[in-house]
């Protein structure tokens, strides 16, 4: 950075070590960034600045999509779950008289008890006496938090209807350990390759 005369006239009326100071000071400012150098700085801030815009607006849009493919999941899950149920109405009835002695009395149903929706519920016998069928059909019995959820159910039909009620899970497939805790607890677990 050159420096104007009218800067050299100043500088030659003070003190020469303080203006040795004042010219050492006005080197190190011309080291360091000049104009230009500081526009094509901000140059590259602006365009840094747009590069994180147009890089906001994908996110954005890739979030959109996701939510979008995230509902889509969702509905292709819950038609495969309510195929499952509808296979379950029509083979359940044989296959728990088959393998269980247990004669469905009334149609195998999707009930509404108290405002709690109960996928598999149906009167029955079994050993002539009567009982209740509650469950649910899942994809997959990978959770004990699946089992939890029917056993609530079954608690309110027990208190509903005062008999024995038989907990069942349909499923195309469970886990070794969920089968085990499952038929334990008193759960029939039905795997779609067994019909």
């Amino acid at each position: 950075m050159p420096i104007s005369a009218s800067l050299m006239r100043k500088l030659d009326r003070i003190d020469p070590e303080l203006k040795e100071i004042l010219l050492d000071l006005a080197e190190e400012l011309e080291r360091t960034v000049t104009k230009e150098e500081f526009r094509e700085l901000r140059d590259v801030v602006r365009e840094l600045a747009e590069a994180q815009r147009r890089t906001e607006e994908e996110i954005r849009k890739l979030a959109t999509g996701q939510r979008r493919l995230r509902q889509e999941v969702g509905g292709l899950s819950r038609s495969v779950a309510y195929a499952l149920e509808n296979e379950a109405y029509r083979k359940l009835p044989s296959f728990l008289k088959e393998r269980y002695g247990i004669e469905v009395t009334d149609r195998l149903i999707r009930f509404e008890l108290k405002g709690e929706e109960i996928n598999l519920f149906a009167k029955a016998k079994r050993d002539g006496k009567d009982v209740v069928l509650v469950g649910k059909a899942v994809l997959r019995l990978d959770d004990k938090g699946k089992l939890r959820k029917i056993l609530r159910k079954v608690e309110l039909v027990s208190k509903e209807y005062g008999l024995e009620v038989v907990p069942l899970v349909v499923t195309h497939f469970a886990t070794r350990r969920l089968l085990e805790e499952a038929e334990k607890a008193g759960f029939l677990v039905v795997q779609t390759f067994e019909w």
